[in-house]
């Protein structure tokens, strides 16, 4: 019966989309040009694709090769409202808690949010002047910026061609647009992925001859911590954490959250009672920035157990080098024009 409910709801709300989409294409709804290169991080679905660690991965690629990149992102569940240039005062209420990691990871890389990315990207460009490239973190339902190249993320065991529009699924725009990419990356594929499913999913993908397609899974930092963890994290889709912890600790068990959740006073009075049957709690990057404005680590140090973060990295299981070269090349062809 849910379903039944939920398929009228998804085909208009995938109307509507398309009408917008309509609007652009024709030109009775402007998209602004940027003056100088603009790298789209983004995809169709709501959350889980690994947007992120993808956004290091490229901003970092950018570090590497003399450039000097700058961050713009919505800022997602943060207390303010238009343009914040990220600084030493910035804290996940300021800036998000994924703006937040991108910000202590990078503390050198100017690291904006704005709901509104056109006026992002002139005050980035007015109070940075020296940036040269500028990496939009979900970005590609943002019609009215024109970003020069789009990165397209779509998670291997929920392509985006196998999902549905909100909110019988989890599409946020309409599977068309994938065209407009210029890359695309299958990540959270299995370390166990062979060439020939790459193959399969490549075939079914259909692809236009002007896109490449790339696979990635995730890389987590190496476990050393004894004894048995409680799993805690706030996110999309943790079931991937969940069978790399298990891995190495077979008896964890995990305390999920929604993702994004802000950890209130309760929420930690509840870890720290489940917290007590275990010898330490385990975290991910994205969660940690949160819990930052909480007493949990200081807690936990009270009951001698560590609060220990789990780093994931984008890896690259088709030649990082393809993926690299395509980032490059259109940052080296257009910062000329700039």
């Amino acid at each position: 019966m849910k379903r039944f409910l939920t398929i009228p709801l998804s085909k208009a709300y995938q109307f509507g989309v398309w009408i917008r989409h309509q609007l652009f294409d024709h030109h009775l709804l402007r998209a602004h040009a940027v003056e100088i290169p603009t790298i789209c991080v983004g995809n169709l679905a709501v959350g889980g694709t690994g947007k992120t660690p993808m956004t290091a991965y490229i901003v970092q690629l950018l570090l590497d090769h003399g450039y000097h990149p700058a961050v713009l992102s919505r800022g997602y569940k943060r207390k303010t409202r238009g343009f914040v240039l990220a600084d030493e005062h910035a804290t996940t209420q300021t800036i998000g808690d994924e703006a937040m990691q991108l910000h202590l990871t990078f503390p050198k890389v100017p690291v904006a949010v704005c709901e509104n990315r056109v006026k992002g990207v002139h005050r980035l460009q007015q109070q940075v002047p020296n940036i040269d490239v500028i990496v939009l973190d979900d970005a590609m339902q943002h019609r009215a910026i024109h970003c020069g190249m789009t990165v397209m993320l779509t998670p291997y065991d929920r392509l985006y061609i196998d999902d549905h529009m909100l909110p019988w699924g989890t599409l946020r725009d309409i599977p068309s647009r994938a065209l407009k990419a210029d890359a695309i990356v299958v990540t959270k594929c299995p370390e166990t992925i062979r060439p020939i499913d790459m193959r399969v999913v490549d075939n079914r993908l259909h692809q236009p001859t002007y896109q490449q397609l790339h696979f990635a899974g995730i890389a987590y930092a190496p476990l050393t911590q004894k004894g048995t963890p409680l799993v805690l994290c706030g996110i999309a889709q943790p079931e991937y954490l969940m069978t790399h912890v298990q891995q190495h600790y077979p008896q964890a068990q995990l305390m999920a959250f929604a993702d994004h959740h802000t950890f209130s006073k309760r929420d930690i009075n509840a870890i720290l009672q489940k917290a007590k049957h275990f010898d330490f709690v385990l975290t991910t990057d994205k969660d940690m920035q949160r819990l930052r404005n909480t007493s949990l680590e200081q807690e936990l140090l009270k009951q001698g157990k560590a609060l220990v973060v789990q780093s994931i990295q984008t890896r690259f299981l088709t030649p990082a080098k393809h993926f690299d070269d395509q980032i490059l090349k259109y940052v080296r062809k257009n910062k000329h024009k700039s």
